[in-house]
């Protein structure tokens, strides 16, 4: 079993990378595999409902955003960890994951349902709640299993260093990749014994106004 470790931070080693590498020690020490992805600190533009993905099984734009979609059919689980700027998700972590679910959504590619998935937040100081409920609404909406840990998943530090000093952050991110490792297990072993994936319903689309 793999699980993927979305780094969405512009800063490759910085603070974001210290917490989800925290959590990715204590997968690997429960016997899960991990890999990072670094989303990088190139601009990625938004999503501009052009619908392609629809026809196309991606986005129309060819870069990050088609390399994961790619990518993360080979993987089990994921950590997506972002920096906080001004009390919310990175920008471009926003617009990548916005394009990312959209097309897989849009396009049937059906990369993610039922596959779990946390999200990971950094601050120096504040704005770290609010981060992680932005993130999670992806997940709510792409059937994905929001995994917890014994407090929200965040640390503060404005440096490695810093967020290293952070010894409850730390402990929250251990806890995160035993309870992700967990849940892996339980699903593998539930499948092992003949449990099939629910049933997909067509979607039900419904405007308020008509």
């Amino acid at each position: 079993m793999r699980v993927l470790l979305v780094n969405g931070s512009p800063h490759k080693n910085g603070c974001t990378f210290t917490a989800i590498s925290e959590v990715g020690k204590s997968l690997n020490d429960s016997d899960i595999d991990t890999d990072v992805f670094w989303i990088g600190n190139k601009p990625i533009g938004g999503c501009i409902n052009c619908h392609s993905c629809v026809t196309k099984h991606k986005c129309v734009f060819d870069d990050k955003v088609n390399e994961f979609l790619e990518t993360a059919k080979d993987y089990d689980g994921f950590i997506f960890g972002s920096p906080v700027h001004w009390a919310a998700a990175g920008g471009a972590i926003t617009s990548f994951l916005d394009r990312v679910f959209y097309a897989d959504l849009c396009g049937g590619l059906d990369t993610f349902r039922l596959k779990p998935a946390a999200a990971v937040v950094n601050a120096r100081r504040a704005g770290t709640t609010a981060t992680w409920d932005q993130l999670n609404k992806y997940f709510g909406l792409m059937q994905m299993p929001i995994i917890s840990s014994r407090y929200w998943n965040m640390t503060h530090g404005f440096t490695p260093d810093e967020v290293r000093q952070d010894l409850e952050g730390m402990q929250v991110m251990r806890v995160l990749g035993k309870n992700m490792a967990f849940f892996l297990k339980c699903k593998k072993m539930a499948m092992d014994a003949g449990l099939q994936m629910p049933e997909q319903e067509e979607f039900i689309y419904t405007n308020y106004i008509r």
